[in-house]
């Protein structure tokens, strides 16, 4: 568990580093993300954004588990 979170820890802090650069990643605005905008509501259902970053974790996990 202490490794775990020591590497969760690790990721964040890199995530934080990186976030600049992250930002100009057209992650969040891909075809199949929906937005609803209303008067003084806006709703935002990330569905293929969700998809990609499944699959790469999928990837991710598999790779490092053998």
């Amino acid at each position: 568990m202490q490794k775990v979170l020591v590497i969760a820890g690790l990721i964040l802090v890199l995530a934080g580093l990186a976030w600049p650069w992250l930002c100009k990643i057209p992650l969040g605005r891909l075809p199949g993300d929906m937005v609803i905008n209303k008067p003084g509501m806006k709703i935002y259902f990330p569905v293929t954004t969700m998809i990609l970053l499944s699959l790469l974790l999928t990837l991710i996990f598999r790779i490092f588990r053998k």
